[in-house]
Parts: structure tokens; sequence; C-alpha cells
């Protein structure tokens, strides 16, 4: 049995795909990537699963078996910018994952309405009911993401002596914010901030105002650092020029966590 294959409506159907599939496999990550980038990083593995399909060694299904995966850690690294080849394997993981749902997604809609096999399966179809599927998996991973509140983050803070590593609270009831600037403010123990020491620059201070439930109204001592790496579960976020307030006491009774992660830092 043969096959003819139209390589122009492999390479749009693939350039349509991905990009659907790249957009959901940042939503599920919780990265970031502009239109372009996404547009970029679909529009070459299109053309790299085009160059395996054409390629005339081993059988096809060999070819497509072992290509995917280089095809899709090179999606990952152009479309969100990854560097570390963990973490581009894991997005990688991900992205297989997410590609299945969304491919089965799309063959139960073209199965279940039989007007659609009049239509055959062109690139208008592909395009048409993944458009479904992909607003359907963007619902369930919006529904994920609301049902998880609070969650530890191992933080990292670079310094001239090496990185300072310690646990966070991710806190979605943490709104605590500079008042002139409105930038987000994390909060450290005191413990932890005897850590970070060098760090905290009198010219860099600000003086926070609180007010918390059970106590009067009061001011946090608090500084800027350059930078913050969160290392969240596919990726690491950079926060640069993080406001930091000291908590005079422990803000964890068992020493689980030592920071109060503001939660707008996720979303960098």
């Amino acid at each position: 049995m043969y096959y003819k294959l139209y390589i122009d409506s492999v390479f749009f159907i693939q350039l349509v795909m991905n990009m659907y599939l790249l957009s959901i496999t940042g939503k599920f990550l919780k990265c970031t990537a502009t239109h372009g980038r996404i547009f970029l990083a679909a529009l070459l593995g299109a053309g790299m699963i085009c160059m395996i399909i054409l390629l005339p060694i081993f059988n096809l299904r060999i070819r497509l078996f072992i290509g995917v995966i280089p095809v899709s850690m090179v999606m990952i690294s152009v479309a969100f910018g990854l560097r570390s080849l963990k973490l581009i394997m894991k997005s990688s993981m991900v992205m297989a994952v997410c590609g299945l749902f969304f491919g089965s997604a799309v063959l139960w809609l073209t199965r279940q309405l039989a007007w659609i096999k009049q239509l055959g399966y062109s690139i208008r179809t592909f395009a048409f009911f993944g458009f479904f599927g992909y607003g359907f998996i963007r619902f369930l991973i919006r529904k994920l993401h609301e049902e998880k509140t609070d969650e530890l983050k191992k933080i990292r803070i670079p310094t001239g002596k090496g990185n300072i590593c310690l646990t966070a609270l991710f806190d979605t009831g943490n709104h605590l914010s500079e008042p002139v600037s409105g930038a987000p403010v994390c909060i450290v123990s005191n413990s932890a901030a005897a850590l970070l020491y060098d760090c905290f620059m009198p010219q860099k201070y600000h003086a926070i105002p609180y007010r918390s439930i059970g106590r009067k109204a009061g001011i946090l001592d608090a500084y800027e650092i350059p930078e913050l790496v969160i290392e969240d579960t596919y990726r690491e976020i950079r926060c640069r020029r993080v406001i930091i307030a000291i908590c005079n006491t422990e803000i964890s009774k068992d020493s689980i966590y030592q920071m109060i992660l503001h939660p707008k830092l996720m979303e960098n």
C-alpha cells in the first residue's frame, strides 16, 4: 500500500499545529513567549519535519519517531528561550504529552461530526478543529492553575560569594508592595536576612508599611537586591531588582520556608 503525501500540505498543517501546541505548552509550563517567537519556532519545526520526511533513509515511521525528539527540543528552545538541557528535556516531555491530548481532542472532534468527513482532512479542517481543541485544553490548564494555590519554591540569590539558596512559599495572598512604585515585595525571615546581609545596600533601602490581621500596622525594613532566581518545575524565572522586606520573627513555625514569595514574580 502506498500513500501520496503533498509536502506543502504537510508543511502548513505542521505549522498550524505547532503554533497551537507551543501555545498550550507555554500555558502549562507558565512560560511566556511572543507571537513572533512562537511562529518562528513553529516554522522551524514544520521545516524540520518536512526534511525528515524527504530523507531517503530508513522507514518513514522510524525517521519520524527518532526525529520528533530533536524537533520538539529545538522548538521549545527557540520559543521560550530555554538554555538548560535538563529544562529543555523536561519541557519536551510536557510538550509530547500536550501533543498527545491535543491530537486526540482534534481526532475525536473530527470523528464525532459526520459532516466533517465530507470536507476531508484538509488544512482548513485541521486548523478549524485545532482551534477548538486548543481552546478546550487551555480551559483545562487554566482550571488546573486556579486549583493550585500555595506551594514551595526553591530560590537562588546570586551574591559575590556564590548563591544563597532559600525555600519560599508561593503565597497568592501576599499583596505587599512598595508604596511609591507599586513594585511587589517579598518577605524573608530574620535568620534568612542575616545570610543576605552583604546584599543589603543602604542606598537601596525602602520602608514598607504593612497591616496584618490581629496586629497593628507597622513598617518593615526592606532592601532592593539585583537579582532573584525562582526554580520552577520546568523553568527558571530570573527577576531583576527585587525588593525584600525583613520580618523580625521567623515566618514558618517549623522553618520549612524562609521567604514568602510575591505572586507577581511568577508572572515574569
